[in-house]
């Protein structure tokens, strides 16, 4: 062995991603985004109208979901579930999300599939006005397995210095306004895959649906964040979750100061019915599946209950249903879904 190629790296193939995917990357771009595809980095000025801007940065991935979509070749939503991830976070600070970079991680270059998956990342960006600078495409041989890959991306968002969002404001009285999530999303897929891809065959009709077993766990994430700014921009919220690993009860818990709970009414919204097909394949027990799944609530707003009508109407106006689902009380940091 003599060759970068006969290890098992082909710079041929890099070459010709860059040239397949680059219009793709830069048709998310607008004229904030500073120097051009291909290079080293990417830059993209400070939108107007900030005095005292601060930058946030937020990375996360797919996770396992990438291999369910990766068995059935059905990567097409996985730039959603991707942008969702970290736009959300970014959002759950009050911080809208202007810019990302992916990477992703391959046994060997299959150039189709990177491009389906750079072409659903550059269509998500699109959608939700985030400038796609570029990223990274590794060729890892010997370490990733045959066609397997991973899937990640930071993103850089903006906020006004004072309009963070954090929980020092979050109090007793306030009532806690959940943003309805139909699917997965993109957590919980060790256990999906451990009960579901064992038990179900992945191109059979889901238990209930018209979609196969494959198309319905793979739903693209809806993205919160362009809600979450438009909520923000009509009333101030106290405390913002994205619920994501660790569901209601870890992700709502993190954003409680001391002296408080949350109480979360479960009769409040129906849970969609993947969870319990789900629950009852594996003889899962209510409070592992909370623990795991979003369970139907994808984003979370705390806010006094007299703004709680106007936060609604944003996420609405986009198209999301929310509901007032449980209110701030006396405790130690703690959530209580009864």
């Amino acid at each position: 062995m003599s060759t970068y190629r006969e290890s098992g790296v082909d710079l041929g193939a890099a070459d010709e991603l860059i040239d397949r995917i680059g219009w793709r990357v830069t048709s998310t771009w607008t004229d904030d985004v500073i120097g051009g595809f291909g290079g080293f980095a990417a830059g993209i000025r400070v939108p107007p109208g900030y005095q005292k801007p601060v930058l946030m940065m937020s990375t996360d991935g797919v996770g396992t979901k990438a291999e369910i979509a990766r068995v059935t070749g059905l990567v097409e939503g996985l730039g959603y579930d991707l942008l969702a991830m970290v736009a959300d976070d970014l959002a759950a600070a009050g911080a809208l999300p202007i810019a990302m970079q992916d990477y992703i991680a391959v046994g060997y270059l299959d150039l189709d599939r990177i491009e389906l998956l750079v072409e659903s990342i550059a269509d998500a960006c699109a959608d939700n006005d985030v400038a796609l600078l570029g990223g990274e495409t590794a060729e890892h041989p010997g370490t990733i397995e045959g066609d397997r890959f991973d899937l990640a991306a930071t993103a850089l968002g903006i906020v006004e210095l004072g309009d963070e969002v954090d929980n020092e404001r979050v109090a007793v009285g306030d009532v806690i306004i959940g943003v309805h999530s139909p699917n997965l999303r993109s957590n919980g897929f060790s256990l999906v895959r451990a009960l579901i891809v064992d038990q179900l065959d992945l191109d059979a009709p889901f238990p209930g649906s018209d979609l196969t077993v494959a198309e319905t766990l793979l739903q693209p994430s809806i993205v919160y964040a362009p809600a979450v700014m438009n909520a923000l921009a009509r009333s101030e919220a106290h405390g913002l979750a994205h619920i994501t690993g660790g569901g209601l009860p870890g992700n709502v818990a993190r954003i409680l100061p001391e002296g408080t709970a949350a109480d979360i009414e479960r009769s409040r919204w129906t849970v969609p019915d993947v969870f319990g097909v789900i629950q009852d394949l594996g003889s899962v027990a209510e409070e592992e599946m909370f623990r795991t799944f979003n369970m139907g609530i994808g984003f979370v707003a705390i806010a006094p209950e007299g703004d709680a009508d106007l936060l609604i109407r944003g996420f609405d106006s986009h198209g999301l249903e929310a509901t007032v689902i449980g209110r701030i009380v006396e405790g130690e940091r703690t959530v209580k879904i009864s």
